[in-house]
């Protein structure tokens, strides 16, 4: 009976560690979860070059680790459906062919906004989406102009309780409220994020859906998309976000991804990590608002 005790205990105490171990292995192999923000005043930082970023907010977040999911690689199908690259095999696409000409028509911001990208030794930093493409525009903006944006934002931006500043904030990071506060602000650039705050500072011009799609942005444009359209809907009417729970995304265009045809099958683009290590494709996201800079 004391055999049979003892060797019992051992099949339980190896058993155990097993299934330790199998944890341990599911816990370091798992994508880390990345949010999507709304913002509360406080300050940050971090490097030059991708690596550190200046913010005027810190962000809470809500979950959107669904679109971290790898898409299902299938043969491609292009329907006459307004989202006809939904199902791609994104295993199978060829290099884009128009960057470095994307490149010669964007602004100089847009043009640093990449070129630090590249340059950069840590072009996926971790951190909060907008916290991150905020700091790489504010970056390359210091760098083209001595100075960053806020100094040269217009005083008509300014509304009845908010100074111009803290209007591109409210508007950057889509900071949703049911009072007036936030519907005192312009309707048609309330929910476009990054896109919608630059456009109305008059630094860039506002790129919806259909143009994103048809290969107007530019290299360097920045870009908030959101996965359902009822969620951004919520947003520009004023909402509690936290009830809302929305999923959406702030980062940078880099360029388009092409097919032997010259079709557009993709975006590359930059962020803290979260997408970025492939290119998105239309069924990401429901809607789409990029901004190509003028400045």
């Amino acid at each position: 009976m004391k055999k049979i005790g003892l060797k019992s205990c051992y099949v339980n105490v190896v058993g155990i560690v097993l299934i330790c171990l199998v944890l341990a292995g599911c816990t370091s192999n798992k994508k880390v979860k990345n949010k999507t923000f709304v913002g509360m005043e406080s300050t940050t930082t971090q490097s030059k070059n991708g690596t550190t970023v200046r913010s005027g907010y810190t962000y809470d977040f809500d979950d959107h680790e669904y679109i971290g999911v790898k898409p299902t690689l299938r043969p491609p199908i292009l329907p006459n459906a307004k989202d006809s690259l939904a199902q791609i095999d994104v295993g199978t696409i060829a290099e884009e062919i128009t960057v470095r000409v994307g490149l010669e028509h964007s602004s100089p911001v847009a043009r640093k906004i990449v070129e630090n990208y590249h340059n950069s030794d840590n072009k996926e930093p971790n951190g909060h989406c907008l916290a991150v493409s905020k700091g790489r525009f504010e970056e390359a903006y210091r760098e083209v102009h001595g100075h960053l944006p806020y100094i040269d934002l217009p005083k008509e931006m300014a509304s009845k309780s908010h100074t111009p500043r803290q209007v591109f904030n409210l508007l950057y990071v889509s900071a949703s409220k049911t009072d007036e506060s936030w519907r005192s602000l312009p309707e048609n650039y309330r929910g476009k994020g990054n896109a919608g705050a630059i456009a109305y500072a008059g630094m860039g011009t506002l790129v919806d859906t259909s143009g994103i799609w048809s290969g107007q942005l530019k290299p360097g444009a920045l870009v908030q998309v959101w996965r359902f359209k009822q969620d951004y809907e919520e947003v520009v009417k004023g909402t509690d976000v936290k009830k809302l729970d929305p999923y959406g995304h702030s980062f940078i265009f880099i360029s388009y991804v092409r097919d032997e045809n010259n079709a557009i099958t993709g975006l590359k683009i930059a962020d803290q990590g979260f997408q970025s290590y492939r290119p998105l494709i239309p069924r990401d996201y429901e809607v789409w608002w990029g901004v190509n800079l003028s400045v």
